[in-house]
């Protein structure tokens, strides 16, 4: 557990830029955090790496720099994307100095939490396996999906940025970002199942791994009430709704406007 306490205090130190600005907390704190516990990792580490192991700590910190980096840039050069924003997120100047401490360190642990099956591998000196080639090769068809997502979206909004996007990965699934990610996230988990020892550290990946699918959803679902805003008129929009799934490709799931309880 000292080794997750580290990890945790780097997440915590990076997350810490969520008191400039509150959402911070969640987008680049969240990135960089990744990131910075992938390095940690590979410090830690140094002496004991397989090729394997390296390159999934390497994936922590691509996913991470590469996400981060896509929102900052994002929010400097979208005028629309900021002014969006301001509207769906809150600026944090309601938010008490006692709730940013909670929310800073909540998400720390969850940061800390769902790269912990890599670390608890490491930690109890699991070797290399088909299982953590699985989980690798899981990770990267998530940053892939993600990262095509990414670009797909930004080129149709410079083509068009009145229409919602149909096409490329969003002709299969609504949300194939969060996808991606769920994918990440997913192969994380599997690349250290076999190698994880005892009910707490299962406990500790759980935690973690569902936190973020409960993140993914509640994002999803901002994002189905904000379109319903801009294009529930849009006879085309309807349609695409009724036969495109929300998260996963080919699961029947269309809609999580109502299900209140996914907080975003």
């Amino acid at each position: 557990m000292k080794l997750y306490l580290i990890m945790l205090a780097v997440a915590l130190v990076i997350s810490a830029i969520g008191f400039y600005k509150y959402v911070y907390f969640i987008s680049l704190g969240y990135g960089f955090s990744v990131a910075a516990i992938g390095a940690a990792l590979l410090w830690s580490f140094r002496n004991s790496l397989t090729i394997k192991v390296w390159m999934i700590c390497l994936l922590f910190i691509v996913y991470g720099c590469r996400l981060s980096g896509y929102l900052l840039i994002r929010e400097l050069k979208s005028a629309a994307y900021r002014s969006t924003m301001k509207k769906e997120i809150k600026d944090g100047k309601e938010v008490s100095f006692p709730a940013k401490i909670t929310i800073w360190i909540t998400c720390g642990l969850l940061y800390a939490c769902q790269i912990s099956p890599v670390l608890f591998r490491l930690e109890n000196g699991k070797t290399d396996d088909t299982v953590l080639l699985a989980g690798m090769i899981i990770m990267c068809l998530g940053v892939v999906v993600e990262s095509m997502a990414d670009v797909q979206k930004s080129a149709a909004k410079k083509k068009n940025p009145n229409r919602f996007v149909d096409t490329g990965l969003f002709k299969i699934v609504r949300c194939p970002n969060y996808f991606g990610e769920m994918l990440f996230w997913t192969g994380v988990l599997v690349s250290g199942a076999n190698a994880m020892s005892g009910v707490l550290q299962w406990v500790i990946a759980l935690l973690g791994y569902l936190g973020i699918i409960y993140v993914m959803f509640s994002g999803a679902r901002r994002l189905e009430l904000r379109q319903n805003r801009n294009y529930g008129k849009d006879p085309e929009y309807q349609e695409y709704v009724k036969k495109t799934p929300i998260m996963v490709p080919f699961i029947p799931l269309y809609s999580v406007a109502d299900q209140k309880w996914l907080v975003g």
